[in-house]
């Protein structure tokens, strides 16, 4: 995968991150970092809870071995379809995917 790819990876991640609308995995979030001892105080989800690819692009790198926590987030997709009679239809829509994100205290600043 090309290097430019892969960055624009990254900056599509962290600005779906950022500007995200929906609130339903902030309970998940929540529960799951102060279950492994990270104060709700410091959990700020947006802030300083991101996707491995969104953490990459703010120059951070998820340390080996972190586990995240496991939340549905749902993507823009579009499908061609053909049909019988030989025409294509183009349809276009949201579908949930899971993603793990990590909070700030599992990364260290990129080499």
């Amino acid at each position: 995968m090309a290097t430019a790819t892969i960055e624009a990876q990254r900056h599509e991640a962290l600005s779906r991150a950022e500007t995200g609308q929906s609130w339903s995995n902030y309970p998940a979030i929540m529960e799951g970092f102060a279950a492994r001892g990270i104060p709700t105080a410091e959990i700020l989800p947006r802030v300083n809870v991101f996707t491995y690819r969104a953490w990459q692009a703010k120059g951070r790198q998820v340390r080996k071995g972190e586990k995240g926590i496991r939340v549905t987030t749902y993507v823009k997709y579009t499908k061609k379809e053909k049909a019988a009679d030989g025409t294509t239809k183009e349809r276009s829509g949201r579908a949930p995917k899971s993603a793990t994100v990590f909070h700030i205290t599992q990364t260290d600043a990129a080499k």
